[in-house]
């Protein structure tokens, strides 16, 4: 029995002695921030832990991952359509006149249809000639042409309609059940109206973002930001065109994060602490809370040298490329500052591993040899 408690006490002390070479899923905090590498270097990146002193400073570093788009807020247009060159006019022009110049004997209406408006914005009228109409309402068109009439039509009455033409459409290109070309119906159809008329956005579509090109110009933003605000739903030119793409934009977790895995951004923004629910948390037996990082690498001209007899870091930007943001979970700064920070494109969520979880590994191995060794001398 003796030499049996004692193999078991050597083979636990061997145990302890090589708890480090263990296998782990993921490295401690003092490993990951070591200060020098293997080979005696020291190790080329900054450490900033993300409290509410700190946000303020690290909150203002560019983030290269995201290109930014001007927008183009809501304003409220007139209901009418301004007729473009390109667009079909169909005009009826009433004569009471049994002489009339334009109506066939018997008749009283004589149907112009189909006239396209020319480059010039104008429409060729019987007995009048060129009219220009491009610029105006359909109401104004009317006037302008019926007035135009009455040296030889005198007792004449003008209707025109409008077929919107190529000027007077908007196409949307992808993203939505049924895309295409969609004319105007007047200058005040919003863009949501629009994506409306398309059958909507594509539930496969993660987290969608609108790209409006306008002539040469590109505008862009979440579908997200427009639900939350109208004033954000700008109005609908002729000639737009609306692409509505997925957002490529992800962060990894890896280490003692209940998931290990690529994930794409589900909304505009997302903070550390959506971050951690996203990857389901941490591995309850093994992780750290109080040594969660966010490893992040700056492109070169983003870097700000840190300055000053005390090496304050810049406002403007990190003080070396490759930055670890640490985050304790345990701590209500903590959890307030991690739902404050915002990830970037590119980002890993690494998780430590707990010492404490070594330890029940160790201790769980140990127990395992008793019992296994206890069953042995029982045979």
């Amino acid at each position: 029995m003796t030499v049996y408690f004692r193999g078991v006490v050597m083979v636990g002390l061997c145990f302890v002695l090589t708890a480090c070479s263990l296998p782990r899923g993921a490295g401690f905090q003092s490993e990951i921030l070591a200060a020098h590498t293997p080979d005696g270097a020291v190790a080329d990146f900054a450490v900033f832990s993300v409290t509410r002193g700190s946000l303020p400073l690290i909150s203002g570093w560019p983030d290269p991952s995201q290109t930014s788009y001007a927008w183009i807020k809501h304003v409220e247009q007139p209901a009418s359509l301004l007729i473009t060159p390109g667009d079909l006019l169909n005009i009826s022009i009433w004569d009471a006149d049994a002489n009339s110049l334009l109506i066939a004997p018997g008749a009283r209406v004589a149907n112009l249809q189909g006239l396209q408006v020319g480059t010039d914005g104008r429409i060729f009228v019987p007995f009048v000639g060129d009219v220009k109409v491009s610029g105006m309402s359909a109401a104004t068109a009317r006037t302008h042409i019926q007035d135009m009439l009455l040296d030889t039509v005198p007792s004449a009455q003008v209707q025109v309609t409008v077929a919107p033409g190529r000027a007077n459409t908007a196409t949307v290109v992808s993203g939505v059940r049924s895309p295409g070309v969609f004319p105007l119906a007047d200058r005040n159809v919003s863009l949501l109206s629009l994506i409306g008329a398309g059958g909507g956005v594509l539930d496969s579509v993660n987290n969608p973002q609108v790209r409006l090109f306008r002539g040469t110009k590109t505008y862009g933003i979440g579908v997200d930001r427009l639900f939350e605000d109208p004033a954000l739903d700008t109005v609908v030119q002729g000639g737009d065109r609306i692409v509505i793409t997925a957002d490529d934009r992800y962060f990894l977790s890896l280490g003692a994060a209940s998931k290990e895995a690529l994930h794409a951004f589900p909304k505009s923004q997302v903070s550390a602490l959506d971050a951690m629910s996203i990857v389901g948390g941490v591995a309850a037996t093994r992780a750290n809370p109080q040594a969660i990082m966010i490893m992040r690498e700056y492109p070169a001209g983003a870097v700000r040298p840190a300055t000053g007899p005390d090496a304050i870091p810049s406002l403007e930007g990190p003080p070396q490329q490759r930055v670890v943001f640490t985050m304790d979970l345990t701590k209500t700064d903590g959890l307030f500052s991690a739902g404050k920070f915002l990830l970037q494109s590119g980002d890993l969520v690494y998780v430590t591993e707990s010492a404490l979880g070594t330890a029940n590994s160790i201790i769980g191995l140990f127990g395992n040899l008793v019992l296994a060794q206890t069953r042995l001398n029982n045979l």
